[in-house]
């Protein structure tokens, strides 16, 4: 918190109003330490007069004090603002109204519409602070009109409406009719009023605050939405309210109601309602917020009793209506939802439950007003031998309470200015958690062994500490902190980042009554959190309530990272651990924990690092314990400890849902990342870390993470590998793949490349191994196009510096990976297989095997077309030709696909079989008219075949003729006769369902039907008894059968 230096020359009825002077460069405001006051606000937001550029004039100052001095007056000028660049000059007129040390109201002519005092309200305030001497004090006016005469008060009058003709002449005109009146409402009441003498000693009195500017403020910000700055502007009016309260300014209060008032009509309410959805995180933390506010403001230990009575009727209306959200961020169908069985019976609790029961408590127990009173009420020294309610051992006061509820008495007596009883009250909280703490493990201590047999236990803790919705933890840490914080100039400076610099803490002693125990309030701070974070706490049921678990959690590990630790701390640090570890069912860290504790990762990352400069053993026996996430491990019956947590990669059906499941996980991935980071370098920890990972963590895709962590950790740019820790990266890259290996992951292809890179680093041996055991690791495909062919790659063999004799062993469980695969999934793995064999005839012989005998059953024509192009390519036709006659057999093409994508390979085919002879040419002839029916591609074949002699891939040992192949004669003759056979049977089919905007396109069709018809010896005569069928059969497509004629005669 900035202090800023109070500005001493000011005089004493201003001085009674708590202003002061804070300095930003060369600039000034007034800051009377208020919510609806200028305050403490940046540089860069609020508006600031500098001194030497804003020159305040005061015309005729009149100010105005009452008979009583520095209890009432009245302050009025005039002041002017120069002439700028853009602006001319402007004068406004400024009154301030105080009574009893209070600014009650405020009035500036520039019109100023905003809940804090305008330039101008300042500038007076300043000019009366700097200047006192030249301002004079007068009586009230009412006082100088009673010293008239007749004629004086008739002149005094004249000229004041002279003066001021247009603006009172009406008003004066009103007042003499109504005065003139006899029966005249002003004739009723005796005496006038007069502004300048304040009010009366009996009236109420309070800051002023324009309740109608905070409602337009607020509804403002409400208004946008999630935004960003509304946001913010709502957090600052907020913490305006916990200064004010701070200060004791009644006005907190009413701030405070009229905010509630505006969050309540919010309009978005009923429309979350009516539409069962969730309003966003920002809106319901300030909820929260209000509802802690409210909280601290029925707690005040000095409100009276009439107060508390109106706060509570208000807080009951809004707690009844509709809108009102619950406390747990929902509107009531959540729970039902979530499956929550005694979500019916349970209450209905809203953000102002927790108030409307802080209605109920108070202050007037005389041991707690003992505690707060003073620092050293501790027990008589004969009580201390025996048991006690109200004090420890050691004499000091115990205070038994409800700890949320101890915690938030203490939140209401830092928020309204009494931060010594605040920090009592703490010390004895905690004393009683100390208390409660050794007589848990007491009580573990007897029911160790039947805990441990039974390997379960319940949760004593039902309401959580972290994210409740009082905070008591955080509650507690910053009441502590504050009173240790080093408030030094360099501590208010900003760095370079626009970042404030960490604070700078200091060891205050404990003031108590009993022996100097040589505590601080800096080490109770670090033992209350870890006491609140460690304490073993059932997850709540909703998002929101689960959301604020873990927001809370990081909140105060970010607290407690601000913290140095010295000597006294990590003392402090290291036996709070050892009793976290002993503590049985009421830590998080003990030994048996519920299956629906909240998990402690994020806790115990912290504790590891804090730890591991001082007692590493320590805090590896801690994170390894905090490993633990048991919502995702089944468990055995109890009392059955042979099967201990069977690992699942599923959640589990379960009640109520765990909606921050994948934080947690993530959460518990970096507490491992962690731990293998410190651990580098150390084999005996790294594997002790490492089998913590595989017996905790479920996910798949958080291993793969820490498998990459730890392989870039062990693998510096800078430095040689650290081979154990890239063992441990590979054993965590073959966990991956054993879990992925049957389930569907869209990384997986990443995922098997990089375990071949990392195994590539670890050595050959590495290597051959994955190759050895690919059937529990990959897929068939990805142990053949992945695995094998980059093992084989020429960069891998160069990176390993492999001599030849390792370069065969490794090309040899190559080959003998691909060839298991090839039999196992012929489809997807024949071709890689024969491209991994190619240096081996043995094994390519055996490979080329396994493809024709799957080629008669488990192969598509696709496949084996693929396989026939390579095997032509690699020097082998005869084979082609032999896959592609088994590819045909497995092919059909109806009449109407002539856009089939298999086209292109049967003309492939052919023209194989055209160019390594006759012979083939006329085995593959059949096949072709058996699976092709689609006309224009067997014409196509058929005029491919005419054009050249077969033979020309001239096959050693065999004679070819040279000779064109006619149509008349076998082979090509079955062809013919198929293809005009196709045209007959496509022709009519078409003409089945032809429209008219197709005419034109059938002409052409049969044009290139009459081409082929005609390669035959009597064609002309078939083509013309063709076309006669047609015009009889189709006869009534009369306009088609006279383009048939026109064309075709």
């Amino acid at each position: 918190m900035r202090q800023h230096p109070t500005y001493q020359a000011i005089p004493a009825p201003l001085r009674s109003a708590r202003c002061q002077l804070v300095p930003f460069s060369d600039t000034f405001v007034v800051s009377p330490r208020l919510g609806h006051v200028l305050g403490r606000r940046s540089p860069e937001t609020h508006e600031a007069i500098s001194v030497s550029t804003f020159k305040c004039h005061f015309k005729t100052p009149s100010p105005w004090l009452l008979p009583k001095p520095g209890h009432r007056f009245h302050l009025s000028g005039t002041v002017t603002e120069p002439a700028t660049a853009t602006e001319p000059e402007m004068t406004y007129k400024v009154a301030i109204s105080f009574d009893r040390c209070k600014i009650t109201s405020v009035t500036c002519g520039c019109g100023n519409k905003d809940i804090f005092y305008c330039a101008h309200v300042v500038a007076l305030s300043l000019y009366r602070i700097r200047k006192p001497e030249q301002v004079k004090l007068r009586l009230p006016i009412s006082e100088t009109l009673f010293q008239m005469n007749r004629d004086q008060l008739q002149k005094f009058v004249q000229y004041l409406i002279t003066e001021h003709h247009t603006e009172v002449l009406p008003t004066a005109q009103k007042l003499a009719d109504d005065i003139l009146s006899s029966n005249s409402e002003i004739n009723q009441t005796h005496g006038a009023p007069d502004p300048t003498a304040g009010a009366s000693i009996d009236d109420e009195n309070c800051w002023h605050l324009d309740e109608e500017q905070v409602r337009e403020q607020v509804k403002l910000f409400l208004s946008q939405g999630g935004y960003y700055g509304s946001g913010k502007q709502l957090n600052s009016m907020f913490a305006k309210v916990r200064e004010m309260l701070r200060m004791r300014d009644s006005n907190g209060a009413r701030m405070l109601t009229l905010i509630t008032e505006q969050f309540m009509a919010d309009p978005r309410l009923s429309l979350w309602r009516q539409q069962g959805t969730g309003m966003t995180d920002k809106c319901r933390q300030l909820w929260d917020e209000l509802g802690a506010l409210w909280v601290c403001v029925v707690l005040n230990p000095h409100c009276k009793l009439e107060e508390k009575s109106c706060w509570l009727r208000q807080l009951r209306k809004w707690g009844d209506m509709d809108v009102c959200p619950l406390e747990d961020g929902s509107y009531g169908n959540d729970d039902v939802a979530c499956g929550s069985g005694n979500s019916l019976t349970r209450p209905r609790r809203t953000v102002f439950t927790r108030a409307i029961e802080g209605c109920d408590l108070h202050w007037q127990d005389s041991h707690l007003q003992r505690i707060i009173s003073s620092d050293f009420y501790v027990s008589p020294s004969y009580q201390r031998d025996g048991e006690s309610l109200l004090f420890n051992a050691q004499g000091q006061p115990l205070w038994l309470e409800h700890v949320p509820t101890a915690c938030a008495r203490v939140d209401a007596l830092r928020s309204h200015g009494y931060p010594k009883e605040a920090l009592r009250l703490t010390v004895a909280i905690i004393n009683t958690l100390r208390l409660q703490q050794q007589r848990q493990l007491e009580i573990y201590k007897h029911q160790k062994k039947e805990l441990l047999q039974r390997g379960a236990t319940t949760i004593t803790n039902l309401e959580g500490w972290v994210g409740h919705p009082l905070n008591p933890v955080g509650c507690l840490f910053l009441t502590l902190t504050e009173a240790c914080r080093l408030e030094e100039e360099n501590c208010l400076e900003i760095s370079d980042a626009g970042d404030a610099k960490p604070p700078v803490y200091q060891h205050v002693p404990v003031a108590t009554g009993c022996q100097d125990s040589g505590e601080s309030y800096l080490s109770l701070a670090l033992e209350v959190a870890l006491m609140g974070m460690g304490q073993q706490r059932v997850m709540p049921e909703g998002l929101y309530a689960q959301d604020k678990v873990c927001r809370n959690e990081e909140q105060i590990s970010a607290r407690l990272q601000e913290l140095e630790l010295d000597a006294v701390l990590v003392q402090a640090l290291r036996k709070q651990c050892i009793l976290l570890l002993e503590g049985g069912p009421f830590s998080g860290l003990g030994e048996v924990i519920h299956r629906e504790s909240v998990p402690m990762h994020t806790f115990a990352k912290y504790l590891f690092s804090a730890l591991l400069p001082h007692d590493a053993d320590l805090a590896y026996k801690l994170a390894l314990r905090a490993m633990r996430l048991p919502v995702l491990e089944t468990t055995a019956p109890s009392g059955d400890v042979t099967h201990p947590h069977h690992l699942v990669s599923v959640v589990p059906s379960r009640y109520p849902r765990w909606f921050t499941l994948g934080h947690l996980e993530s959460q518990q991935c970096e507490l491992a990342s962690t731990m293998l980071t410190a651990a580098k370098g150390d084999m005996l920890r790294l594997r002790t870390v490492l089998e913590a990972i595989q017996k905790n963590i479920h996910s798949s895709s958080l291993i793969f993470k820490l498998a990459q962590d730890a392989f870039k950790i062990a693998t510096p740019a800078d430095s040689n590998p650290d081979t154990t820790l890239l063992n441990v990266a590979l054993e965590l890259g073959l966990q991956v793949m054993r879990m992925t290996l049957s389930t569907l992951n869209w990384r997986r292809r990443e995922m098997v490349r990089w375990l071949v890179t990392c195994a590539t680093e670890v050595g050959v041996r590495a290597l051959l191994s994955i190759l050895q055991n690919w059937y529990t690791l990959f897929t068939p495909t990805e142990a053949t196009s992945i695995v094998a062919a980059t093992v084989m790659s020429h960069n891998t063999i160069l990176r390993l510096s492999l001599d030849y004799p390792q370069r065969e062993e490794l090309a040899g469980c190559a080959r003998t990976l691909a060839l298991q695969c090839a039999m196992k999934d012929p489809q997807n793995c024949a071709l890689s297989a024969l491209t991994l064999c190619e240096k081996d005839h043995i094994a390519f012989e055996t490979a080329y095997q396994i493809v024709i005998d799957a080629a008669a059953t488990g192969m598509t024509y696709a496949q084996l077309f693929t396989i026939a192009r390579y095997m032509e390519h690699r020097g082998y036709p005869l084979r082609a030709f032999k896959l592609a006659s088994l590819a045909m057999t497995h092919l059909n093409l109806a009449y109407n696909q002539d856009t089939h994508p298999a086209i292109n390979d049967v003309l492939w085919a052919c023209a194989l079989s055209h160019s390594l002879g006759k012979n083939e040419l006329a085995a593959i002839i059949p096949l072709v008219v058996k699976s092709v029916h689609c006309a224009t591609v067997l014409s196509d074949i058929l005029r491919r075949c005419t054009m050249t002699a077969p033979g020309l891939a001239g096959i050693p040992g065999r004679r070819n003729s040279g000779k064109l192949m006619s149509t008349d004669k076998a082979p090509l003759r079955q062809l013919l006769d198929a293809t005009i056979s196709a045209y007959i049977n496509t022709t009519h089919s078409r003409l089945t369902h032809i429209s008219p905007r197709h005419y034109g396109e059938f002409i052409e069709f049969l044009s290139k039907a009459r081409e082929t018809f005609l390669l035959a010896q009597d064609g002309h005569l078939q083509f013309a008894q063709f076309i006669d069928n047609l015009k009889q059969i189709y006869k009534g497509k009369k306009k088609l059968m006279m383009l048939v004629r026109e064309r075709f005669g």
